[in-house]
């Protein structure tokens, strides 16, 4: 295909220079048989030669000037007529005295003429100009014709010359080509053209049709190629291929994974919501491909499992705790100090009553009460008071209580997690109605704190200050806090406490269904 494409360009390439080199030689040949006509028209004397009343003759002086004309300049004829149009002159003598066989109606009207023409003397170049006497009145003309032949000699003379040329481009040209197909070859491991178009082929439906995410970016960081999985965990439309990374998805961790600048395999991000793993590779152009799979399934998995190990604690604790108090209580009894035991029961059943009335009190949904009275009784267990400060009062309007329950489930994780070990530690938890539906949750401890300049760091994925967990990594919770609130138009921020350690403060619009009266 490339030495006939080659072989065409050359051939087309010729045939145009031919065209124009042809029709200049043409117009060379018609200027210089006009040039010799208008020589032979000056010369001296011969306007009276025509016009002193003799006859034409094959054997009279214009005659001679005329051949003397022809064979100096080479012409095929040199032709003097009258202003009748009758020939004065003619390379064939027995024409001399007969009327010219073209019109001369245009020269005796005194214009030049170039033309190539057909006369008695075949195919020629032609150039005729005006005989003109003293006082310029046109008197004859001269006719003056070069051999075709000798245009169409030069222009086969210079053919050699010109294929020669084209010879040898088409010569690079082929070698060029068997260069480039031979590189081809190389660059497509000698595969056919079908077999590119199948593996083509191939290679849309595994994309489109696997499970895992795929992004390819080029050398730049633009997006190049997304499968389908990936357009639904990153929220990507079509028109986003060719963009910056950074500009599809905007700025986050996600971002960030994928366009290298966090080092590491199975990296996880969250991106609207979805808990995905990432890993990425480069390839050999400078561009890299990342594969992406959706853990948010599984991370809820370990969510159930960690709320599940939360209840088995909650429940062990109270075991632990219900037979501390068994003992105590048995003891009593064994000591026959049955008025100490009585006061012990009734003292110990109205604490729990009153903490669990306590709470339902101030917080209306259930599963979030029952969330906060287990994780009273886990912090008891560690050493660690849970307080709900008062003040605190939630309607039981919520629109989402699943999602508020993870975003307080993870503050008080956490702040358990910081307070837990001096004697005397403390987690305060604070949720309260602001407006009409907005949400606000704070949760502060007696823990260590955190640094200003880490404080910004806490919400990102994969950042934590504990060993992960047996399921998976850590540095979600806060993450998925940050996500839940950003979800909701709030926020989630950290300061620093009024009493030291460290205070969570998140707000959430439009989390209560409006009060209808």
């Amino acid at each position: 295909m490339q030495l006939a494409i080659v072989t065409g360009v050359t051939a087309v390439a010729t045939g145009l220079f031919l065209a124009p080199f042809s029709r200049q030689l043409d117009d060379q040949a018609m200027r210089r048989a006009l040039a010799i006509a208008q020589s032979t028209a000056a010369e001296p004397g011969l306007d009276d030669l025509v016009t002193d009343g003799a006859r034409p003759d094959p054997g009279g002086p214009v005659q001679h000037v005329a051949e003397r004309v022809r064979r100096a300049t080479g012409a095929s004829y040199v032709v003097v007529m009258d202003d009748r149009g009758i020939r004065w002159s003619h390379a064939k003598r027995q024409r001399i005295g007969e009327r010219v066989s073209t019109d001369p109606a245009p020269v005796l009207a005194g214009h030049e003429v170039r033309e190539i023409d057909e006369g008695t003397l075949g195919r020629s170049a032609r150039g005729k100009a005006p005989l003109r006497d003293a006082d310029g009145e046109v008197v004859g003309a001269v006719s003056v014709g070069i051999a075709y032949d000798s245009v169409r000699d030069r222009l086969l003379t210079a053919v050699p010359g010109l294929l020669a040329y084209a010879g040898a481009a088409l010569g690079l040209g082929a070698l060029a080509a068997l260069l480039i197909a031979r590189r081809l070859q190389k660059r497509t491991h000698d595969l056919a053209f079908s077999d590119i178009s199948a593996l083509l082929a191939e290679r849309e439906a595994m994309l489109h049709g696997i499970r895992e995410g795929v992004v390819a970016l080029d050398a730049h960081g633009r997006v190049r190629l997304v499968n389908d999985e990936a357009r639904r965990l990153l929220d990507l439309r079509p028109e986003h291929t060719g963009v910056p990374l950074e500009e599809a998805l905007g700025p986050g961790r996600t971002t960030e994974v994928l366009a290298g600048r966090v080092p590491g395999s199975d990296l996880l991000a969250v991106h609207g919501g979805r808990v995905l793993v990432a890993n990425r590779m480069p390839t050999h152009d400078g561009g890299a491909v990342a594969t992406l799979r959706d853990r948010t399934e599984l991370e809820l998995l370990g969510r159930e499992l960690d709320s599940s190990q939360g209840l088995i604690d909650a429940l062990r604790a109270q075991d632990h705790e219900h037979a501390n108090r068994m003992h105590i209580l048995l003891g009593l009894l064994q000591l026959e100090l049955y008025g100490e035991a009585l006061d012990y029961l009734s003292e110990a059943v109205g604490e729990h009553r009153d903490t669990a009335e306590q709470i339902s009190g101030w917080v209306r949904d259930p599963r979030l009460a029952a969330l906060l009275v287990g994780k009273a009784t886990v912090a008891a267990e560690r050493g660690v008071a849970l307080r709900v400060t008062p003040g605190t009062s939630l309607p039981d309007r919520l629109v989402d209580p699943p999602a508020l329950a993870t975003v307080v489930g993870n503050l008080v994780d956490n702040a358990l997690d910081a307070a837990a070990g001096p004697a005397g530690a403390w987690v305060e938890v604070a949720l309260w109605a602001r407006g009409r539906t907005d949400v606000a949750v704070r949760v502060s401890d007696s823990g260590p704190g955190i640094p200003p300049e880490r404080r910004d760091m806490v919400f990102a994925e994969g950042w934590s200050t504990k060993e992960p967990p047996a399921h998976g990594k850590r540095g979600l919770g806060l993450a998925l806090v940050r996500r839940l609130a950003e979800r909701y138009g709030g926020s989630a921020r950290v300061s620093g406490g009024r009493e030291g350690g460290a205070e969570f403060t998140v707000t959430l619009p439009e989390a209560l269904h409006p009060h209808t009266p």
